[in-house]
């Protein structure tokens, strides 16, 4: 059970009836930034000390009492109070409320908090940030708008030689601005020749600076350098880190201002993907993507196989579309694929109809909005014709038509428009992430923003993408020898369904989510170092798994750029060596075949199964036992519908296999 305020209060003043500090908070003030002259600030001081003072007895005891005055765009003090003073303060109707001056820790940008890398501020020797030192000289490569190279996340600081596998350049061509790489920053380049084919009137820099900030902020958040102090309008206060901080960086600039919705070429994409491959990068983050197709029309899917042969981790963001189905992108099986989650930090800002509904959504607004009402124009019939509903109810860039919030906000009479200049993450999935951002535009990217920010925060599976780039780098620091699926496997197989209160996981509409929604799980990089087992694949379990989806040995031969025939007994698509169980059509019995490879210590695994509802999972054995690092194993999984009268629907569950110490899950998803 809460407590009240009035208990709260009161328990506070049982534990000291000494005076205490407090924050008495009045809400917003009436008045504009803009109108917050030195006069008005001096009314605001004063009314304080009246206020106070009527509580106190006298205006000079509270001058005493009171040591802070907000003044700007927040109302209220601080004053040194008795417990029983702040109580009855906190009855005034005028008091929004009155809280002790609690002590907090400093928050990082607090992710990686968030996903157990570090605790209150300190790395624990068991985090897999000691094991894989911070990803010392893994190189992680990023195709994406280019980088902002003065950014504090790629200064050089104590940094060693570049690693002598680097084979990259630094296209420093630019005219107009300076652009220099580091030890830290190896490599950038920048591609633009598709962009230019298809764009009719083209006024770029050919340079890789960002000047739109997205690449900048996804690169820092793979492997920025540590910046303590960093913040976006006073909030999120801390230190920013990328997840690998020791790992060297590439940009590949391969996306520019959008044309019709879009950013990024294939012909541009896939020249970034042939560089990155030629340059030596470990770690390709790739924070773009459109409509799942083809693969062997799908320039991402083309680029990544070829890094994947190469040993290059390629990481993906799943797009922003969902949640129905068939709406992820990037789900080619050689590509880690990545959606978002929420984490528990909000910045909330609400707004209150005439029938007194609240709506909280979330704001980075450094100004408070004068207390009266403003109309709405819902997004979607603001939407930009050429964008999607789902941008426009999101709110996404460039997603809504400025004509049309002007036509609605200027009628011929007593027009009224408020242009508040914010940073607005309302939409989800959102993680609100805060990162290195671009000099070149404000952090709301529109054109009459002239505001200059270090770092900014950005939402969405573009912003998770990296996370999880960074914690590949940190594997394949500590783990040199393990394949691209391995990397995947130990990532996927670790993860976790459950919310950090424990609670099974919700979905955008708050209801219990399923692997459709979450995949694998919530990522846990400490499990993910020491997996146990992992369900490893090579490049000719691939081209067997095309043969499976009807491409023919031609084909998947020049996909390959090597010689290459189909199985005489073509692979079932549901035998790919995936860390995951789905079956689209269960009819009758199916059986699978999996392979497990040991990368603990020797020992014996059993496993344990949760059925999907109206679905039987019988596995074979049901033991296994390793003796050595290296050793594979297979196993057999026969799916069978428990009764004809399944609903056509898909269900869910898991498989799991523990010696005790390590648990590999893998989810199963069945439509019978």
């Amino acid at each position: 059970m809460r407590l009240t305020v009035e208990a709260m209060l009161r328990q506070e003043a049982q534990l000291e009836s000494s005076k205490e500090s407090y924050i008495v908070y009045f809400g917003g003030h009436s008045h504009s930034l803009e109108e917050a002259s030195l006069l008005s600030q001096e009314r605001v001081v004063d009314s304080h000390y009246e206020f106070l003072g009527s509580f106190l007895g006298s205006k000079e005891k509270a001058q005493d009492a009171i040591f802070y005055s907000y003044t700007k765009s927040i109302n209220g003090f601080a004053a040194n109070l008795e417990a029983e003073e702040a109580i009855e303060i906190s009855k005034h109707p005028g008091v929004v409320s009155v809280f002790p001056n609690r002590g907090h820790k400093l928050h990082t940008t607090h992710s990686w908090e968030f996903m157990g890398l570090e605790a209150n501020g300190v790395v624990p020797e068991g985090s897999l940030w000691t094991k894989a030192k911070f990803g010392k000289d893994v190189i992680i490569g990023n195709l994406d708008t280019g980088v902002w190279p003065e950014a504090e996340s790629f200064k050089d600081d104590d940094m060693g030689p570049i690693p002598t596998k680097w084979k990259g350049t630094c296209q420093n061509n630019d005219t107009k601005t300076q652009f220099h790489c580091n030890k830290k920053l190896i490599g950038a380049r920048y591609f633009n020749d598709g962009y230019k084919s298809v764009v009719p009137i083209v006024d770029l820099v050919d340079s890789p600076r960002d000047y739109e900030g997205h690449g900048t902020h996804t690169l820092s958040t793979a492997a920025g350098q540590r910046v303590p102090g960093a913040t976006l309008f006073g909030y999120g206060t801390g230190t920013a880190t990328g997840g690998a901080p020791n790992a060297r960086v590439a940009a590949y600039k391969v996306c520019w201002p959008p044309f019709l919705g879009n950013e990024c070429f294939d012909v541009d994409i896939l020249a970034g993907f042939d560089a990155a491959i030629a340059d030596g990068v470990d770690v390709l983050s790739v924070s773009l993507g459109g409509d799942p197709g083809d693969y062997l029309y799908d320039a991402i899917a083309i680029g990544s196989f070829h890094a994947v042969k190469h040993g290059i981790t390629v990481v993906c963001s799943a797009g922003n579309s969902g949640p129905t189905l068939g709406t992820v992108s990037n789900v080619a099986p050689w590509i880690l694929t990545v959606g978002a989650s929420t984490i528990d930090r909000e910045f909330p800002s609400y707004v209150q109809l005439r029938n007194r509904q609240q709506i909280k959504g979330q704001s980075l607004s450094p100004v408070s909005l004068q207390q009266k009402f403003y109309p709405l124009i819902s997004s979607e019939d603001a939407r930009n014709p050429n964008r999607s509903i789902p941008d426009a109810t999101l709110c996404i860039s460039g997603a809504l038509d400025p004509a049309k919030m002007l036509m609605f906000f200027l009628p011929p009479i007593s027009p009224i428009l408020m242009v508040l200049l914010c940073s607005l993450t309302s939409n989800l999935p959102r993680v609100s992430i805060i990162a290195a951002y671009t000099g070149a535009v404000g952090p709301t990217t529109l054109d009459f923003d002239s505001r200059r920010v270090l770092f900014n925060s950005e939402s969405g599976t573009s912003m998770s993408c990296p996370h999880v780039s960074g914690i590949a780098g940190l594997l394949k620091a500590l783990h040199p020898d393990w394949s691209p699926s391995a990397i995947k496997s130990a990532i996927i197989t670790s993860a976790r369904t459950q919310d950090n209160t424990l609670e099974p996981m919700s979905n955008s509409t708050f209801q219990k989510a399923d692997p459709f929604s979450y995949g694998s799980g919530h990522v846990r990089p400490n499990r993910a170092m020491d997996p146990g087992l992992v369900y490893d694949l090579t490049t000719n379990d691939y081209l067997d798994f095309l043969c499976s989806l009807g491409y023919n040995s031609t084909q998947i031969a020049e996909f390959n750029g090597k010689p290459y025939s189909c199985p005489s007994k073509p692979l079932k698509i549901e035998d790919l060596n995936y860390p995951s169980i789905a079956i689209s059509n269960l009819t009758g019995a199916v059986s699978l075949i999996r392979t497990v490879k040991n990368v603990g210590t020797p020992g014996t695994y059993k496993v344990r199964v949760i059925e999907p509802p109206g679905v039987s999972v019988l596995v074979k054995p049901r033991r296994l036992k390793f003796n050595k690092v290296g050793e594979e194993k297979k196993f057999m999984v026969t799916l069978k519908a428990k009764s004809r009268d399944v609903a056509g629907d898909y269900a869910f569950g898991k498989l799991i296999w523990s010696d005790g110490k390590h648990h590999v899950r893998s989810p199963i998803a069945v439509n019978a």
